[in-house]
């Protein structure tokens, strides 16, 4: 079983169109909160604090992001799986993005709740 911790803020999950620079601002310091930004041939995504969501993105709000305590070893498997699996069984939907040392999982504010119960319904901690 995993050890979680709801972060306080509530997230967006944005997107700009291939090729568009990182906004000004976005990165004003680790008080903002986690910034997830990934560039493809097609868009850039950024995840992060909703108040901090670009006006000229596409933007998906409000998210809450649940952090894997860690670090973990990249050897691991199976640790967004049994996240994802239970979640999916609810039917509640996701979005999840890793880095080196952890995985975190994004929920729809309005399914909080439920997320957090079936998480903890099968075994998982959630602290936050």
């Amino acid at each position: 079983m995993l050890d979680l911790v709801l972060l306080p803020e509530e997230y967006a999950i944005c997107r700009l169109p291939a090729g568009s620079s990182l906004p000004a601002g976005l990165l004003a310091g680790p008080a903002d909160g986690i910034v997830s930004v990934t560039w493809t041939e097609d868009e850039v995504s950024i995840i992060c604090r909703a108040d901090r969501a670009p006006a000229e993105a596409t933007a998906a709000t409000p998210w809450r992001c649940l952090q894997v305590a860690g670090p973990l070893d990249l050897a691991m498997t199976g640790v967004l799986a049994s996240l994802a699996g239970p979640l999916a069984d609810a039917r509640v939907n996701i979005v999840a993005f890793s880095t080196y040392d952890t995985d975190y999982l994004l929920v729809p504010t309005v399914r909080l709740a439920e997320a957090l119960a079936t998480l903890t319904g099968t075994g998982h901690r959630v602290a936050g």
